[in-house]
């Protein structure tokens, strides 16, 4: 695992690669308030066979934030993110991503499908805020100031950062969780910060899923999608439907997994790359 920093428009992010070049690549896009790191246990598990990269996301572990919200917003984020694509000489690719992520990927695929290969989205993309009946004006404000929040010592930041509801440890999920911590007078806080998670959430409401899911290129789409917790199922299991319909994604529901899916049950991530992407 090697990892450095780049500038694109007025913006440092920082990239974590594992695996060669020559191999196939997976670009990797995480969830709101994580960062490159989230992907840890199954680039590990695939660096052999393929090329993966993974950026922290602007606002969000040691890349800088964009200075304007607004480009936050699905078009401009896409166009940022293509830029950054061709400057790691990144012509085409899989593109694997968590949660909001999952929201840039599906964005990214209406004009720009020609370079994806294949797409996997863990637990993301299907969620609309339409169906959820939530309000952006609350949302943001829970973002600022939950991102805002510190823990007095490590072993609290760690379990409520990685360990909250997941049953297994492992010294790569540990890694990852420090690479989400910010250690400032003796307390730990988020990279990512309020003003962040609030301007994202923000352009989720303005770019709602229904509202451009069926402008998704047709490709070959998989949702893994969490099962807990139970009382959200109900939602859940609608949302991916109309996802399926309006996308014609395979969607696989996947027993005893969190929205952190990939924690949960890497091996079933890695599973689905390894049957879908090794050729």
């Amino acid at each position: 695992m090697k990892r450095y920093m780049i500038h694109h428009q007025q913006v440092d992010f920082r990239v974590t690669e594992w695996g060669k070049r020559e191999n196939p690549v997976i670009f990797c896009l995480h969830g709101l308030g994580s960062t490159g790191l989230s992907f840890i246990e199954i680039a590990d598990a695939l660096k052999n066979n393929f090329c993966i990269l993974a950026i922290d996301a602007p606002g969000h572990g040691m890349s800088q934030a964009f200075i304007d919200d607004c480009y936050y917003d699905y078009p401009r984020f896409c166009s940022w993110l293509n830029g950054v694509l061709d400057k790691l000489n990144v012509d085409r690719f899989y593109f694997l991503s968590h949660s909001w992520g999952s929201f840039v990927h599906l964005y990214y695929l209406i004009n720009q499908s020609e370079r994806v290969n294949g797409s996997i989205c863990i637990d993301g993309g299907y969620q609309s805020k339409k169906l959820r009946g939530d309000s952006p004006e609350n949302e943001a404000a829970f973002y600022e100031t939950d991102f805002e929040d510190y823990c007095e010592s490590w072993e609290e930041f760690e379990k409520v950062a990685v360990y909250n509801g997941i049953s297994r440890r492992s010294p790569l999920l540990d890694l990852a969780a420090q690479d989400l911590a910010l250690h400032k007078d003796n307390r730990y806080y988020w990279h990512a910060r309020g003003k962040t998670g609030a301007a994202i959430v923000k352009s989720m409401y303005r770019d709602e899923i229904l509202d451009f899911l069926s402008d998704v290129q047709k490709s070959p789409i998989i949702l893994l999608r969490a099962t807990l917790p139970l009382e959200d199922e109900h939602f859940k299991s609608r949302a991916a439907d109309i996802f399926s319909s309006l996308t014609g994604a395979k969607v696989k529901a996947v027993p005893n997994a969190t929205h952190m899916l990939h924690w949960d049950q890497p091996e079933q991530v890695v599973q689905e790359i390894k049957e879908n992407w090794l050729v």
